[in-house]
């Protein structure tokens, strides 16, 4: 299988790195010092990476394995406990942890013959910085509070 690369963007100089599943911590970074949607444009480019992630999100069952890899108590899970909660095939299931893996949400380990995976605290913490309104701003014209 070919390694496919994601690259992150680095909000804080406004460059991009790239990481494959082996090079995630590069998604690193203060989350306050990352601009939002709301304070300036995305450039095109940002907002090609910035959708991959988010289509990386876009689909119920990954949603639910992030979920369920995020509130797992001890920070990880074993995949032989995430497959029996969907009515999927194992092999299945380990593609949609491979989408989430290539888009910096979730990191894993092969120990002996089961895999654990954990959240990547970075790129969510991240999205969160991205999608959050500056404190004190207010809302954009129509839009709720």
């Amino acid at each position: 299988m070919p390694n496919q690369d994601l690259v992150l963007l680095d909000q804080t100089d406004g460059t991009a790195g790239t990481a494959g599943t082996a090079g995630i911590a590069r998604a690193s970074g203060s989350a306050d010092c990352c601009p939002g949607l709301l304070t300036a444009p995305l450039d095109e480019d940002q907002a090609a990476e910035l959708a991959k992630v988010f289509k990386a999100l876009g689909d119920p069952v990954r949603l639910r394995l992030l979920s369920m890899i995020a509130s797992r108590a001890g920070g990880e899970v074993c995949v032989c406990d995430l497959t029996p909660a969907f009515d999927l095939s194992q092999p299945t299931v380990s593609h949609h942890l491979k989408l989430l893996r290539q888009a910096g949400l979730i990191d894993c380990e092969r120990r002996g013959t089961w895999v654990y995976y954990w959240l990547v605290p970075e790129m969510t913490d991240r999205l969160a910085a991205i999608l959050t309104r500056p404190t004190g701003a207010p809302a954009p014209d129509g839009a709720a509070s």
